[in-house]
């Protein structure tokens, strides 16, 4: 059985039209699909509706990935079967939305003043009403001649210390698990190795998520080796969590991971996705 509770779409970085996400899915026969955009659900409703018109048997997931701060740190919540007109998800969105447009501002005042003119104007047109990040400013930047592909837009330009690699002004992770969690969302930590923090800090996350509120977290995320996930699934067992698995699927590629992910053995564990699969 194929699931996949970490999507995205290009209405926020991913490459696909919502459209397309759900008909690759389709094609699959992926049995229950979160679409999970970044700070955003505009691609859950498009892929919504899509579906409404040419439905097939699958289950949708109303789901986002929130952008946050813990310990200093940019981490990311995925928030799955959200209601996106609650009070507090409403709330949520509007800061979030506020911080990238911040964020994206003065991104582009600081490639401005590197020589890039126009980066601003031009990173918004390419994402197309979408919610702005730096891909979109990397893609003007390979539309316009000045890199030739989007790493060395991220190499030269955006990527970690580099003069566009602006940080945000993320809400907190408590604030944002608290968003999920009063809309009738299940929050869970997003590719928890991701972010290379030591075994004793990737549990004090655990235990701050799990004080606000979360409940789950991710034991197979993208390409991840067997014994990375043994370690995440421990982790899971120890705090009582729930186990969530996605591809966090983004674009084809030669070295992404496809849309679907196999069920793996949970040994004990619960899989969030039981809650969308019993009803």
């Amino acid at each position: 059985m194929l699931i996949d509770f970490h999507t995205h779409t290009n209405a926020s970085d991913g490459a696909l039209a919502p459209c397309e996400v759900i008909d690759r899915a389709l094609a699959r026969k992926i049995a229950l699909l979160a679409i999970t955009d970044h700070d955003t659900v505009a691609g859950y409703r498009a892929a919504a509706a899509y579906y409404t018109r040419n439905p097939g048997d699958m289950r949708l997931i109303q789901g986002i990935e929130f952008s946050c701060r813990w310990s200093g740190t940019t981490v990311h919540v995925v928030g799955l079967g959200v209601d996106s007109e609650h009070a507090a998800m409403l709330e949520g969105l509007a800061v979030l939305a506020k911080a990238r447009c911040d964020r994206g501002k003065k991104i582009g005042s600081q490639l401005e003043a590197l020589g890039f003119s126009g980066a601003l104007e031009g990173a918004l047109a390419e994402a197309s009403g979408s919610q702005l990040g730096r891909p979109h400013f990397a893609a003007w930047m390979v539309a316009q001649g000045h890199v030739t592909d989007h790493s060395q837009a991220f190499d030269k330009y955006l990527g970690q210390g580099k003069t566009g690699d602006v940080k945000a002004f993320w809400p907190e992770l408590a604030e944002v698990t608290q968003w999920i969690e009063a809309s009738g969302g299940a929050a869970v930590i997003a590719h928890p190795l991701k972010y290379r923090f030591t075994r004793m800090k990737l549990r004090r996350l655990v235990v701050d998520f799990m004080a606000a509120g979360g409940s789950g977290i991710e034991v197979l995320s993208g390409y991840q080796s067997a014994d990375q996930t043994t370690q995440l699934k421990r982790l899971a067992a120890e705090f009582e969590m729930e186990a969530s698995i996605g591809s966090d699927f983004h674009r084809d590629a030669p070295y992404s991971p496809q849309l679907g992910v196999e069920l793996p053995q949970l040994e004990g564990l619960r899989g969030v996705w039981e809650r969308w699969a019993q009803a």
